[in-house]
């Protein structure tokens, strides 16, 4: 029984985490022409994940990274719903609180997509006054 499907050969497409780690890499590389300082990459508290923390001037900016091979399933930027905000959010506060930093805070989105690479500043915010 062969290893693909019926109607044509196995996907070239990459898989998920090495998809997700090349986005990483190419938003760092992105981002630090741009001037901005990498702080932190992979921040993990409870069950939550920060793509990246910069610095951008006086800011202090999360930064959600979200890679998309097609079109066929939306935008990459549309992956980050209400609910994956919330959780970047709580661990935006939690990375604050341990490193006991005050700071203007701001959430970003990379998306990259067949499109290329696009940086949706001020892409949320939190619901009360970080």
């Amino acid at each position: 029984m062969p290893d693909h499907p019926p109607d044509g050969p196995p996907s070239r497409l990459p898989n998920k985490a090495s998809l997700g780690r090349n986005a990483e890499l190419q938003a760092v590389k992105y981002l630090e022409k741009q001037g901005y300082k990498i702080v932190c990459r992979n921040f993990r508290i409870r069950q939550a994940e920060i793509d990246i923390i910069a610095r951008d001037g006086q800011w202090l900016v999360f930064i959600e990274v979200k890679a998309r091979s097609s079109g066929l399933f939306g935008g990459p930027a549309e992956a980050v719903d209400l609910r994956k905000q919330d959780r970047i959010i709580k661990a935006a506060r939690g990375f604050m609180a341990f490193k006991k930093m005050e700071l203007p805070a701001r959430f970003d989105v990379i998306a990259i997509g067949p499109g290329g690479l696009e940086h949706i500043k001020d892409a949320f915010e939190p619901l009360d006054n970080y």
